[in-house]
């Protein structure tokens, strides 16, 4: 199987974990009779999202900073399929311990977001579509999208803990 097919589906993969949550705030909002009511991890979640197609957009029709090692001419820098893949799998992670509380199923699915994240990062440089530095601004970015997340969810839980203190 070619690079090119192997981050591709790489990429679908993401897609179907970002799926994953999508369904479960559907399931959350339905069942709760209430968008309030579904969590807020869920619902900070197109934050980064949206910065990330942001950066997509700038860096393809605005500011191009590279071309394709293939000699395409397309723009190269950030990686999308990296950053992509990146983002999704770092904001999955930092839910895992919410939403999958079996231990070992948690593990086994951080490697599993690891070797994905890796896999994306080797393939689209053996596929010959992108630069080193490409992969390289596109993992600066995914984690500065996942950090904005992180600070998001982690304010909210700390106005959460403080609303239950005053309660009692």
């Amino acid at each position: 199987m070619e690079w090119e097919n192997i981050t591709n589906i790489t990429l679908l993969t993401s897609f179907a974990v970002l799926a994953v949550f999508v369904f479960l705030g559907l399931y959350q909002w339905i069942t709760r009779n209430s968008l309030k009511k579904v969590d807020k991890r869920i619902l900070a979640m197109p934050i980064p999202l949206i910065l990330m197609a942001i950066t997509y957009f700038v860096f393809d029709n605005i500011w191009i900073l590279n071309t394709r090692p293939d000699g395409s001419g397309e723009p190269s820098f950030p990686s999308t399929h990296v950053m992509v893949v990146a983002t999704i799998m770092f904001i999955a992670t930092l839910n895992l311990n919410k939403y999958v509380k079996q231990k070992t199923l948690n593990v086994i699915l951080e490697i599993l977001m690891v070797v994905l994240v890796s896999l994306t990062c080797v393939g689209r440089v053996l596929a010959n579509k992108h630069w080193i530095s490409d992969v390289l601004g596109a993992l600066a970015f995914a984690f500065i999208f996942s950090e904005v997340y992180y600070l998001i969810i982690k304010k909210r839980s700390k106005k959460h803990e403080q609303h239950l203190h005053e309660d009692h």
